[in-house]
């Protein structure tokens, strides 16, 4: 995501420009990568995120002064159509090709955000790729959709049972203890300051 999504404009504008949650900042811009924070809150008090990460550390996470903040809806893979533009985590598969592990459908406004694909951290090996949908063809195997991006075209395959959402609105209030947070970050010295928080709401955590 180009201002730091993978990945994500709130209101209608604010919950765009947190869709490129999904996207870090490509590499030719020369910027600082962000950092992600995945986990659960413990606090929220302001200025300040108190977050249990899943790897078991509890971190504060310094809200910085444009911070947004949006959730996810579910969606289905049925929803993804031709022209749809995607983020897509995903691993190598042992066959070839790539098996994704979570799709976020993004806004019509915000195509073309952080188009590309790059290293990711969801998973050690995995990548997040934000591209256009070519086609989606039913498979054996759950749905393998053909996307394009810098006119390059990869082929992943979407199991069954993997985690398809959109963005949603979300408000200051839905940072609540035990809320399942994904946070875009500037690393700093004094620790994490977000700039975009995804918060799980009505059920739907965030997946990337």
């Amino acid at each position: 995501m180009k201002n730091i999504f993978p990945a994500l404009v709130l209101g209608v504008t604010s919950i765009l420009s947190m869709s490129t949650v999904a996207a870090p900042a490509r590499a030719e811009e020369k910027k600082a990568a962000p950092i992600h924070v995945r986990g659960s809150i413990v606090t929220y008090a302001g200025s300040t995120l108190e977050v249990k990460t899943r790897e078991g550390e509890t971190v504060n996470v310094a809200m910085a002064d444009d911070w947004k903040v949006a959730s996810v809806a579910d969606a289905k893979v049925t929803d993804i159509k031709p022209g749809d533009f995607v983020g897509i985590a995903s691993l190598p598969n042992a066959d070839g090709g790539d098996g994704a592990l979570e799709v976020l459908i993004f806004p019509p406004a915000m195509k073309g955000t952080g188009e590309g694909s790059y290293g990711w951290d969801l998973k050690p090996d995995s990548s997040m790729t934000n591209a256009t949908v070519a086609d989606a063809v039913k498979g054996v195997d759950g749905r393998t959709v053909t996307v394009t991006y810098h006119g390059k075209e990869k082929k992943i395959a979407i199991p069954d049972g993997t985690p398809v959402v959109t963005i949603a609105a979300a408000t200051k209030d839905d940072l609540v203890s035990g809320a399942v947070v994904f946070i875009t970050a500037e690393k700093a010295a004094t620790g994490p300051i977000a700039h975009q928080v995804v918060v799980g709401k009505n059920g739907v955590v965030p997946p990337m």
